[in-house]
């Protein structure tokens, strides 16, 4: 590595540490095609051109006497790169999987089934629940599944108080000991003795504000993005709402990347070779 200069090297590592962040969240797509409600996450590189943020003033003519060098300005090409520059969850719809299983529902619509987690409120598209010992509904992690929040008083027809909203932990659903439970499409959990709660499900005014947590949690930084109202997501009973990672599609990406990663290293290994051989040549002088 004797003479090797990282300059001229910036670009092409550059690029090889964008493509192994592309081949990573492609394997995690891949990984989770078969996640009840998974989102495939995609990147967005951005290439930074030094010549374009540095302006023209800094392209100049030498006032000298002119010399072959003076003709290959880079204008700082070799402190050009590509960046990752952030990443977004694709909120496409899955296909439904039929289950016949009364406590898994699917949603259809950019809805969201509200949740308590340890960390707090959290918002997820996996529907597979069930019945914890205690008799709360609960997702396949545990998470307790909320029941809707009425921010308007029924009675006065005015907006509740903020005494008068429940907490979380009172919103969490508890389901009565071996009842037949039936879920209809707005979301209301009924059994015999009539309607035992409603589903929290939730849209958001933005839905790339979200961030991923895990797998298949989602938190958004701003209570204000949350609809509460008016909500078009239907739950379905029976159903499960499969990944939306085509995998095919996924692998093909896959396999572009390692390409695209292994081009990049023969580049590199072209820059050491170039360098080294320059260096041993000035030594024989």
């Amino acid at each position: 590595m004797k003479g090797f200069d990282l300059k001229n090297i910036w670009v092409p590592l550059s690029g090889q540490v964008a493509q192994q962040r592309k081949v990573e969240t492609i394997a995690n797509n891949v990984a989770n095609a078969n996640t009840v409600g998974f989102k495939k996450d995609q990147l967005v590189f951005k290439e930074h051109l030094t010549a374009l943020t540095k302006g023209a003033d800094d392209i100049h003519i030498p006032r000298k006497e002119f010399s072959p060098a003076d003709f290959y300005h880079t204008q700082g090409a070799e402190n050009a790169m590509v960046s990752v520059d952030g990443s977004y969850t694709i909120h496409e719809q899955g296909q439904f999987i039929p289950t016949s299983n009364p406590l898994d529902i699917a949603l259809k619509g950019d809805g969201f089934l509200e949740v308590l987690t340890p960390t707090g409120v959290r918002f997820t598209r996996k529907g597979n629940l069930s019945m914890n010992r205690e008799g709360e509904l609960v997702t396949d992690q545990g998470h307790k599944v909320l029941s809707h929040l009425n921010m308007t008083n029924s009675s006065l027809r005015e907006p509740a108080s903020a005494s008068s909203v429940p907490t979380a932990e009172e919103r969490v659903i508890k389901l009565p000991a071996n009842a037949k439970i039936t879920i209809s499409l707005d979301g209301e959990v009924l059994s015999r003795e009539g309607t035992v709660a409603k589903l929290s499900i939730v849209e958001f005014s933005d839905k790339h504000a979200l961030k991923k947590e895990g797998n298949s949690l989602f938190i958004t930084p701003d209570e204000n993005n949350i609809n509460r109202t008016d909500i078009k997501t239907t739950v379905n009973q029976g159903f499960l709402e499969g990944s939306n990672v085509n995998a095919i599609e996924e692998m093909s990406e896959l396999i572009k990347a390692h390409r695209h990663f292994e081009s990049i290293q023969k580049a590199i290994n072209a820059y050491d070779s170039i360098s080294g051989k320059a260096a041993n040549d000035i030594g024989k002088f």
